[in-house]
């Protein structure tokens, strides 16, 4: 039997993932885009795992464990770019939000003194930190060993597609909505700038600051402070202002960050939705299924998501 044809569209970190997956279980897979992972927002991300404007679903919970077991797992191999790594999230209000902890068997209260002035309290907790200039190479470069294909060109019409492919799976971030006439997608900017690194290792996230959006993630190169969500903005220029505010309140937050050098700046648009869509899209030449609206989870998700349409497709 001849295997199954798999088109994927969208080559950021979830349709790589999806791409990976699909070649291990034996499919034959094409890759689809107009630009490599490194140049798509994934390339932007500061890469730690946690579920950030995620939207809702159902399977968001399998998801989330799915991904962190398959991280985690990297993490044994230097090679992959994936460490583990304590952090703090910082709470500024009771009662905030803590079901994504369901995920993590090693987190715990935070204590006092890991928390900024006017939180209320927080969780510290291990997770992946993936550092996406080893990660990237790393995923790209187990694809191609896998025998995934790479065609590096713009996509009109997933009909386009049929009879080149037996399957089409769109994994295109903001661009999906076009393809598939969705217009529930939203692009929501953030803004990072990238630090050298001397040392630091822990990371925190302070969702609700009330100067902004802040985080710190240190990684092996750099540290990753961010941040903006503007929602509805399409804006990819960085904007010095906005990065001054961010090392303001990230110094804040860290005050072992004052003074080091600034290796690059970046911008992004978190492809958004208000749930992550992942299913069969009816009503087209060709199979097609769904996948993207994964806002400021992509690689939190990615995994998860992958394993989930690899089992959604079943069998050749």
């Amino acid at each position: 039997m001849s295997s199954r044809r798999v088109a994927v569209v969208g080559a950021g970190i979830v349709g790589l993932s999806i791409a990976h997956e699909f070649s291990l279980a034996g499919d034959t897979v094409t890759v689809i885009a107009d630009r490599s992972a490194a140049e798509s927002v994934s390339g932007v991300a500061a890469a730690v795992w946690f579920p950030y404007r995620s939207g809702a679903s159902v399977s968001l919970m399998s998801w989330l464990v799915q991904s962190r077991t398959r991280f985690e797992q990297l993490a044994a191999d230097h090679a992959t770019g994936v460490d583990l790594r304590q952090g703090v999230v910082v709470e500024r209000h009771p009662g905030a939000d803590r079901t994504w902890t369901a995920a993590v068997p090693d987190h715990r209260e935070a204590d006092p003194g890991d928390l900024p002035l006017g939180a209320v309290a927080g969780v510290r907790a291990t997770v992946p930190v993936i550092s996406i200039s080893h990660y990237l190479p790393w995923l790209l470069k187990r694809c191609e060993d896998l025998g995934v294909t790479f065609v590096r060109r713009t996509v009109a019409r997933v009909d386009d597609l049929a009879g080149a492919a037996d399957l089409v799976v769109v994994a295109a971030g903001l661009r999906s909505g076009d393809l598939l006439d969705d217009d529930t997608m939203f692009p929501v900017r953030g803004q990072v700038v990238r630090l050298a690194n001397p040392g630091i290792t822990e990371w925190v996230t302070d969702d609700d600051n009330p100067h902004g959006l802040t985080y710190v993630v240190p990684r092996r190169d750099d540290v990753v402070c961010g941040g903006v969500a503007r929602v509805g903005s399409w804006d990819t220029e960085v904007d010095p202002e906005t990065e001054r505010a961010i090392l303001r309140r990230a110094t804040a937050l860290m005050p072992a960050l004052a003074g080091l050098p600034v290796l690059s700046r970046d911008a992004g648009l978190r492809p958004a939705r208000d749930t992550i869509r992942l299913e069969h899209v009816e009503e087209h030449a060709v199979p097609v299924i769904a996948c993207y609206g994964h806002g400021g989870s992509g690689v939190t998700l990615s995994w998860g998501c992958a394993e989930a349409v690899v089992d959604l497709a079943g069998p050749a």
